[in-house]
């Protein structure tokens, strides 16, 4: 037998000698366990939870726990510091293939670009999906009282199709200057709806009742942005469908705009912050934001949308 061999079975050989039964040779490790047992708690260890399920219990009791956000009235003016211009935001670029050539292989606009891609990839597909499980995505409450004509930003130009069959496409800033314009944008069916409650003849009788009555110096106009380009593609197949629906003289007031023409710093500016969530404003003859509001609507807000039409209407008449 080899050393190793004989040195482990010799360290156990007293355990196992034939003159002693098991019971006796076991019988003087007993004081050891005892000692083991007496150095012990007598009470049970308590039950801790290992740190990551604390963090997960701590995570989910928080959202549990979770508000949604408190909505406030809209009190600064939103929109743009300059006045627009037909051409602006057309989404059409009007550079030489030259010139594209010379920004494809300028690295300060390469940067400037790959700067906004990671910016807009790092935004949630379905995040304004998302938040309209709280107040149906209203994110701001409409403002009381109009916004002082001299404090009042200035409505973007933007530039769609019409339903007009000549010449359809057009500039909205030449159809909302010289006239008090309620405005309507959305990009979805479900917008659409909420708008209605805006704007809607059963749900707000009054306000049409104040357009027909002023029609020379007043007048509707809505915007279809679509984000989709298929989307859009349909919509403009089905034109001649949708010229059924509005008279005639709204055929020129009806925009379905293009994604391209309307950026996301443009959306921050009219605040469009929810691109699934319908808005409506109110604009005086000078294109400025006097009014605005979103989602779906509620008592004060038609009150005070009406009452800002109908003194907007009494200031221009007053001249």
């Amino acid at each position: 037998m080899s050393k190793p061999a004989k040195s482990f079975f010799g360290a156990f050989l007293p355990l196992f000698q034939r003159n002693r039964c098991l019971s006796c040779q076991f019988q003087g490790l007993q004081p050891r366990f005892l000692t083991r047992y007496e150095s012990t708690s007598s009470k049970p260890p308590p039950n801790t939870v290992p740190e990551k399920d604390k963090t997960d219990i701590t995570e989910e009791e928080e959202g549990k726990s979770k508000k949604p956000p408190i909505l406030k009235p809209l009190t600064r003016p939103i929109g743009l510091p300059t006045p627009p211009l037909p051409g602006q935001n057309t989404g059409i670029d009007p550079r030489s293939v030259r010139q594209r050539r010379d920004d494809f292989v300028n690295y300060e606009k390469h940067l400037l670009r790959r700067k906004e891609l990671t910016r807009q990839y790092a935004k949630p597909y379905y995040r304004d999906w998302k938040n309209t499980h709280h107040a149906k995505g209203k994110t701001f409450i409409a403002n009381p009282r109009l916004f002082k004509r001299d404090r009042a930003l200035y409505f973007p130009n933007l530039y769609g199709r019409t339903l007009l069959t000549t010449d359809p496409m057009r500039d909205t800033t030449p159809v909302l200057r010289g006239k008090i314009s309620v405005v309507s944008v959305f990009s979805t069916l479900w917008a659409e709806k909420q708008v209605a409650t805006f704007l809607g003849p059963k749900e707000n009788p009054r306000l049409h009742e104040i357009l027909k009555g002023a029609s020379s110096i007043a007048q509707r106009v809505e915007m279809n942005i679509e984000d989709n380009a298929f989307k859009a593609w349909l919509v403009k197949r089905f034109m001649f469908s949708m010229r059924k629906k509005f008279p005639v003289e709204q055929h020129g007031r009806y925009f379905l705009v293009a994604k391209k023409g309307l950026t996301d710093q443009l959306r921050e500016q009219m605040g469009l912050y929810n691109r699934v969530v319908g808005h409506v404003y109110l604009l005086d003859e000078e294109c400025k934001i006097r009014w605005a509001g979103n989602s779906l609507a509620t008592s004060e807000e038609l009150e005070s949308l009406n009452n800002g039409l109908q003194k907007l209407i009494e200031q221009r008449e007053a001249g």
